[in-house]
């Protein structure tokens, strides 16, 4: 229930000099005689009058307190409400090559980029999401679904080693690109994180740009990495070893891919700036949801009319017959 003049509910605070006064009224008005004992006035009934002595007081309070709800207007309302949600197609294509391994983002790249792409999934309950792994080949670890529990299971399971080493960047994105083609959606987005260049496969990263632009799918590539020298853990036959590299990779394709399909392209150079740039592919790609409302109200103020009405009605009649007080 609803009021459509709410702010006549404030005239309710004036019932409280009302009772204030009445009772300091009642407390003067009380009168006084000095008897030897009252032992046997205590064992005496209370008339009926003497207990619905304060009834018409009640019955006026009550009638102040809906005289003004009727005032408010409050009104009940049937509602009826439709939702049409309709889902994006995401597929993450995550470069899972060594120069990921690299602790300029903590604990490294590829850890960092598989714990903001699980928040991100977890974000979107409305969209088929899918993952492609590639370094010097690829495949794909998980198809479009809408059961994110499962993808992020596969997601923990994802890790450098899995395939041969290198970065087949076109392969990655075509493979990614196949996954979604037939999607029936009417927005289908590939993320493309990789913070290398173009090494190995027979697929060039902008032929297989082109061939994303073809069946209208969007292209966020995400450019990760710092600037500078890295860090960069190596297996050697004396265990692991650090070796010093500069973090450079063909941003120039990048920029192109994105360009071509319609996308962004991103530099993720720490951990906060990653999930930034999550969060914006996010705001870029909110799901869209058609919602239709309709609303019927009904005036419900005469129910509450009618009853102060009946409690001065009584009060009145209590104080001119029962109740009635010779002055």
């Amino acid at each position: 229930m609803t009021f459509n003049n709410s702010e006549y509910l404030f005239l309710l605070l004036l019932l409280i000099p009302v009772i204030y006064w009445y009772l300091k009224e009642m407390y003067k008005s009380d009168a006084s005689l000095q008897i030897s004992t009252h032992r046997n006035i205590q064992q005496m009934r209370k008339s009926t009058k003497i207990k619905l002595l304060h009834v018409p007081f009640v019955l006026r309070v009550l009638a102040i307190l809906f005289i003004t709800i009727a005032l408010a207007r409050p009104q009940a309302s049937n509602s009826w409400r439709t939702e049409n949600t309709e889902g994006i197609d995401i597929m993450i294509a995550l470069d899972i090559s060594g120069t990921m391994m690299a602790e300029d983002l903590k604990p490294n790249r590829l850890e960092a980029s598989k714990d903001v792409a699980t928040k991100f999934i977890l974000s979107r309950p409305n969209d088929n999401i899918g993952l492609v792994v590639f370094s010097g080949e690829s495949f794909t670890q998980c198809p479009l679904t809408t059961d994110h529990a499962v993808l992020v299971n596969l997601f923990k399971g994802v890790e450098y080693g899995m395939i041969e080493d290198g970065t087949a960047i076109g392969l990655g994105l075509a493979n990614a690109v196949n996954r979604i083609k037939d999607s029936k959606t009417k927005s289908k987005v590939i993320i493309l994180l990789t913070d290398g260049s173009n090494n190995r496969g027979d697929i060039a990263p902008i032929t297989a740009a082109e061939i994303a632009k073809s069946f209208g799918i969007r292209v966020y590539a995400i450019g990760v990495g710092s600037y500078g020298k890295v860090n960069i853990p190596v297996q050697t036959p004396l265990g692991i070893q650090y070796q010093l590299m500069d973090s450079e990779f063909d941003e120039k394709s990048l920029q192109d891919i994105a360009a071509m399909t319609g996308g962004n392209y991103f530099r993720a150079t720490n951990n906060s700036k990653l999930r930034s740039i999550y969060q914006e592919i996010d705001q870029l790609e909110k799901t869209k949801i058609n919602v239709k409302e309709y609303s019927k109200k009904n005036e419900e103020y005469y129910i509450f009319a009618l009853l102060a009405f009946l409690f001065l009605i009584a009060e009145v009649a209590l104080r001119n017959t029962l109740l009635r007080k010779i002055p």
